[in-house]
């Protein structure tokens, strides 16, 4: 089992940036695929970068290329969203997962673990 808790979320800006942080416990973190997903209301879950267990293999939504960077700390049970140029359409709930079980993939249902999700809000 894998605890996950994010933090970082909050109310920004359009232009601006944010940083999420989801911090993990549990079973061993560095063997597992990470990712970071949202949800805005009305829609269903996607996918917005994914990162493999040794953080040199990443995805990105093509919605997010070039403004968001996934990366992790698997000393510190850690993995991050630094999110720049943040868009009104960026609003949503940011969730981290992980992924119980080896290889990389980038679809939700790939993912097994999740935690609870932190409100993003972008003004325009």
């Amino acid at each position: 089992q894998v605890q996950l808790v994010e933090s970082g979320g909050g109310l920004v800006q359009a232009g601006g940036s944010l940083r999420l942080s989801c911090a993990a416990s549990g079973r061993t973190f560095s063997n597992y695929a990470m990712g970071w997903f949202r949800q805005a209301p009305g829609k269903e879950r996607e996918t917005v970068a994914t990162i493999n267990w040794s953080g040199d293999t990443t995805y990105y939504a093509d919605s997010v290329k070039g403004r968001f960077t996934i990366s992790r700390d698997n000393a510190k049970n850690t993995v991050y969203l630094q999110m720049k140029s943040l868009k009104p359409e960026d609003t949503a709930v940011y969730y981290c997962a992980a992924r119980g079980r080896t290889g990389f993939r980038t679809l939700v249902g790939n993912y097994d673990y999740w935690g609870q999700g932190t409100q993003v809000t972008v003004s325009s």
